[in-house]
């Protein structure tokens, strides 16, 4: 009873899991292990889970996203010796005229810079917006420099990209403005032309019509003189006959 009681007491404790070589399926059951196997069975438990707490559910695993953090300068130019600047030592620097511009790139209100400090052999390239220095990067060698020089003008050039579809807008707006202007000047100029010609030909055809009217009377005013002078004619003519009659008849020698 006391050697059930002990196995029992194994049977409860915890398990642990031993890899056992088997040579054959008749070898791995001993009498023992029978015997036990039949308390297991009595009791309701396998032997393989008789001592095993109950596994835990496994959830599955989720995945996580690397965070991670946003380079201030761009990773091909980090990469070849440039490290952000102190503007304010820059500034020092310009107000002391220690600083050689070797490269100037303007675009609206931004413009980049690559200045050379000769005391130090050291580059800047500085970003500035409306005159003021915003951003500012420095370099040991004038390669990196000139490769940070590039990075900051396409970056200005990509920034006043608005200011330069802006201005080609107002110009283009200011010269369909003017060609309005002209061509409403013109369909002015031509209405006008058109009103002077409408009215001078209303005056010639006023002028042709007095005109006709004013040879139509003289025509008449002819007509009836000539038949007068006619008149007049016959009736001299009719006087020198009668004046005639009076005449006496002389011989001829």
């Amino acid at each position: 009873m006391k050697s059930l009681l002990n196995r029992r007491s194994v049977l409860a404790g915890p398990s642990h899991l031993v890899q056992v070589a088997r040579e054959n399926a008749a070898d791995s059951v001993s009498p023992d292990d029978s015997e036990e196997a039949a308390l297991a069975a009595a009791a309701g438990v396998t032997p393989a889970a008789a001592g095993a707490q109950p596994a835990p559910v496994a959830e599955p695993a989720r995945p996580v996203t690397t965070l991670r953090p946003v380079p201030v300068v761009p990773s091909q130019v980090s990469a070849r010796g440039v490290q952000m600047a102190d503007t304010a030592e820059i500034e020092w620097l310009a107000e002391e005229e220690a600083l050689t511009p070797f490269r100037v790139s303007r675009s609206f209100a931004y413009s980049v810079s690559l200045l050379f400090h000769a005391k130090e052999l050291t580059y800047y390239v500085a970003l500035y917006q409306d005159g003021s220095l915003w951003r500012a990067l420095k370099a040991a060698d004038l390669e990196a420099a000139e490769a940070a020089f590039h990075h900051f003008e396409e970056q200005a050039t990509r920034l006043s990209e608005g200011e330069t579809r802006r201005a080609q807008l107002e110009a283009q707006n200011e010269q369909l403005a003017r060609m309005i202007a002209r061509s409403e000047a013109q369909a002015e100029r031509l209405r006008t032309d058109l009103q002077r010609r409408g009215a001078q030909e209303q005056t010639v055809s006023n002028r042709q019509h007095q005109v006709r009217k004013e040879v139509s009377q003289l025509e008449a005013q002819r007509v009836a003189a000539q038949a007068h002078l006619n008149k007049a004619h016959r009736q001299i003519h009719q006087l020198n006959l009668t004046s005639n009659e009076g005449i006496p008849h002389l011989p001829n020698r």
